[in-house]
């Protein structure tokens, strides 16, 4: 695939060695799961989020897509991440949204076009703790996961605010986190979190697709009776399974050598 487009700007960055490189491959398994098409386990469901944060879901998809029983969507990724650390996804998250767009590109460079976060001033702030800066800030962000470009602005939220019960986090299933609500064409509900695992972490992933934010509570949106289509949370699937493949690659020294620039 063709990469997107940079500018001179961008190619004297010192980061931009990771725009260039090949794209670290996806491993076979997980592209095989997105060839045989949807799970016959389904994700666990919303309203049931804290099992996920628990660790007690593995009765529920663990790895794949597909459409729960009400119609909505559901995406599901778990990425070994070899030489990375909690704190080296706390600043990850942050870090990507202020600066030059290259941070968000080198992602992945064949799908990721710009991001931006709306408060750069708190995000920036060096009072404001690392695994806090997302919360309350929404990234626009341009992206590709399948039917081409599309815009989409993810609301960031304080783990309470989204409905979590914080007391799992800093535990072994649980050492940080993010969650935010996705505003596109179909809106969704994303966690990912992450703890340690062998010599890195364990980066696990869960979309909800067709929930939105109503009177200020997270709840299903799609309209009764209707089905989120296939290509949606296949096509997130497949985008998740590049980019957190690709994360888990170059991580490590991008945050070697950036850490200190946020």
């Amino acid at each position: 695939m063709k990469k997107v487009g940079v500018c001179q700007e961008e190619k004297d960055l010192s980061y931009y060695k990771f725009f260039e490189m090949e794209l670290a491959p996806v491993p076979e398994k997980k592209l095989q799961v997105f060839k045989e098409g949807p799970s016959k386990v389904s994700a666990v469901p919303f309203e049931k989020k804290q099992l996920f944060l628990e660790g007690k879901d593995k009765n529920y998809c663990q790895v794949g897509y597909g459409n729960a029983e009400d119609g909505t969507g559901f995406v599901c990724n778990t990425t070994y991440m070899p030489g990375v650390t909690g704190e080296m996804l706390d600043w990850w998250f942050p870090w990507h949204s202020v600066g030059s767009d290259l941070r968000y590109k080198i992602w992945d460079p064949e799908d990721h076009y710009f991001a931006r976060a709306d408060d750069v001033a708190y995000v920036c702030d060096p009072a404001v703790p690392m695994n806090e800066k997302t919360w309350g800030v929404n990234h626009y962000i341009i992206e590709d996961v399948g039917p081409g470009p599309e815009f989409l602005k993810l609301c960031f939220k304080n783990p309470e605010d989204y409905g979590y019960d914080s007391s799992a986090i800093g535990t072994d299933e649980c050492q940080s986190m993010v969650c935010a609500i996705g505003e596109s064409t179909c809106a969704a509900a994303m966690t990912h979190k992450w703890y340690p695992y062998k010599d890195g972490v364990m980066f696990c992933s869960r979309f909800w697709i067709g929930f939105g934010v109503v009177d200020g509570k997270i709840v299903k949106t799609l309209p009764e009776g209707e089905r989120v289509p296939e290509i949606m949370p296949k096509g997130l699937f497949g985008h998740n399974i590049k980019e957190f493949t690709n994360l888990a690659s170059i991580l490590p020294e991008v945050y070697r050598e950036n850490k200190d620039l946020m």
